[in-house]
């Protein structure tokens, strides 16, 4: 079996209850949607139908299956929306609510706070709001501590609706593609009802104390410490604002996400660390999920590190269980699972933007760096028994540099529609960036984590491990300044109308998942395809500014 032919041949048959499902939220959110109750009505016909056939008529069966799913996700949008109609137009005015938090944001200033919350009760002039999740802002007075998530207090600040729909490049789109109605700002926390559950106050004591952990060694430099603390717990209020600008223009912002890349590097440093201690195969896995799962929920529990941790979790179990990895069907077990528990999910930046992301890298970077490893191996003409030290280095430097190219073109791909359509930006520079980025802050990540996991953390031995993660990061800013500087590595943009983005999206992932089903042969268009939609889109549907 070549290298290629084990990147191919995966099969995921949740795909067809996925897509469907996401076909259905889509359309329900541009306007499509039918009646809930006739919706939910035939959307359960449709899978009675889907049961009966499946040993009857397979293709009929699995025709009503998709039918089921996409008015499924129709529905589900309709009652997971739940937008008033009585509240549509209204204009901002003063609202006084009881507020359970759901979601804490990280603070940038001691006097502000904000996040997502559920509304308990209201103002009796407020009615119909009780249970809408709705984004907060408020204003403490000096020495007042910010409400923890669980916590239930009473709020009062200006109520604004937010637009049904609005453009995804904005803060009112972000918080509208979260399924939000309302945002609270200029707000004053008037009383806390209720504090916060035990297990939350923990986790943000161990917040605090990675905070400390991680700043160790690092007073010197607080730039290093700010990026450090950012990469590693999720906080990017502590990046400075040339910062932010500096990673935002060469695409790289994503590093400062708990997302795939941490959770990932997470769960092998320490699978790595149990195997010298000859741990078990399942309380390895339990373990590991636990320590992932405390990770997450300590650093806010973002829907990035929930969705990363959901996908490792299936590929646990199937190691546990002694099974073949099979990355694109945990892929799809993940988005179902992310999507029956909230479907609002769907439609975030971060939700299309990781998922659009690992799905390419899946199904075209990974046999794209196979079909290069082939092309152009490294001494053909020699065996490999007859390699020296230094040609066997360079063979293994080669292939990881192919390897990186075919991942990183993928994901440059995605980041090329995805960059446009979320943060109104056009940064070609993102592609080399990357590639030279990605294992940079890999090995801050795994340095970080072992910080905070050897006994005595703040100790010299912990003290090594920063210090090793502030030389990785000096050289990452570095690299940043170098590559911000140059002619064309970023410019603003935007799409000519909203609809653009995402059907070119939907697109570039219907080449990626078709192409990789006919095993990227040239009858079927080759590697093209992909690369074509998305310079179609950049040539003709995008404005440049």
């Amino acid at each position: 079996m070549t290298p290629l032919d084990r990147t191919l041949g995966h099969r995921a048959p949740l795909l067809w209850l996925v897509l469907p499902l996401m076909g259905g939220l889509a359309a329900a959110q541009a306007g499509l949607a039918a009646p809930l109750a006739p919706a939910l009505s035939l959307a359960l016909v449709a899978a009675a139908a889907a049961a009966v056939l499946a040993g009857r008529a397979p293709r009929l069966g699995l025709a009503s299956l998709v039918a089921a799913m996409l008015l499924a996700g129709d529905a589900s949008y309709r009652l997971h929306r739940r937008r008033l109609p009585d509240w549509e137009g209204r204009r901002p005015h003063l609202a006084r609510c009881l507020l359970r938090i759901v979601h804490v944001y990280p603070q940038v200033s001691p006097r502000k706070a904000g996040g997502l919350a559920v509304i308990v009760r209201a103002d009796a002039t407020l009615r119909g709001l009780a249970g809408q999740r709705i984004y907060y802002s408020l204003a403490l007075r000096p020495g007042q501590a910010a409400p923890e998530r669980s916590a239930v207090v009473w709020a009062a600040g200006l109520l604004t609706v937010l637009p049904r729909a609005a453009p995804a490049d904005t803060f009112d789109g972000s918080l509208a593609g979260q399924g939000l109605n309302f945002r609270l700002t200029r707000a004053r926390l008037l009383a806390e009802v209720r504090p916060a559950a035990p297990y939350y106050r923990c986790c943000a004591q161990l917040a605090r104390r990675m905070d400390e952990l991680l700043g160790a060694g690092l007073e010197y430099r607080p730039d290093l410490a700010a990026m450090y603390r950012a990469m590693m717990l999720g906080r990017k209020g502590d990046l400075s604002h040339g910062q932010k600008q500096l990673f935002m223009r060469s695409g790289a912002m994503h590093l400062f996400a708990i997302n795939g890349l941490h959770i990932g590097l997470v769960a092998v440093t320490l699978h790595a660390l149990l195997a010298l201690l000859r741990c078990p195969r399942l309380p390895a896995g339990v373990l590991v999920l636990a320590v992932l799962w405390l990770d997450v929920d300590t650093t806010g529990a973002s829907p990035s590190a929930v969705r990363a941790f959901v996908m490792v979790a299936f590929v646990e179990a199937a190691f546990a269980a002694r099974r073949p990895t099979n990355p694109i069907a945990a892929l799809a077990a993940s988005a179902l699972t992310v999507l029956l528990l909230n479907p609002m999910d769907f439609f975030s930046a971060s939700f299309q933007m990781s998922y659009a992301v690992v799905a390419v890298m899946l199904t075209l970077g990974l046999p794209l760096s196979s079909r290069l490893a082939r092309r152009f191996p490294a001494y053909p003409d020699l065996p490999e028994s007859s390699w020296t030290w230094r040609q066997r280095l360079t063979a293994a430097a080669r292939k990881h540099l192919l390897q990186a190219s075919g991942i990183g073109f993928a994901a440059a791909l995605v980041s090329a529609i995805t960059g446009v359509e979320f943060f109104g930006l056009f940064a070609p520079i993102g592609l080399v960036a990357n590639l030279v980025l990605v294992p940079l802050a890999g090995l801050v990540i795994v340095a970080g984590f072992l910080s905070l996991v050897i006994p005595h953390g703040g100790t010299p031995a912990g003290l090594v491990f920063n210090h090793a993660a502030g030389v990785v990061l000096r050289v990452i800013q570095a690299l940043i300044q170098r590559g911000a500087a140059l002619p064309a590595a970023a410019a603003a943009a935007h799409f000519r109308a909203a609809w653009i983005g995402p059907s070119a999206l939907a697109a570039l992932l219907a080449a990626a998942f078709a192409g990789y089903a006919l095993g990227w042969r040239r009858a079927g268009g080759g590697w093209w395809p992909p690369l074509v939609i998305v310079a179609a889109t950049l040539a003709f549907g995008v404005k440049f500014a």
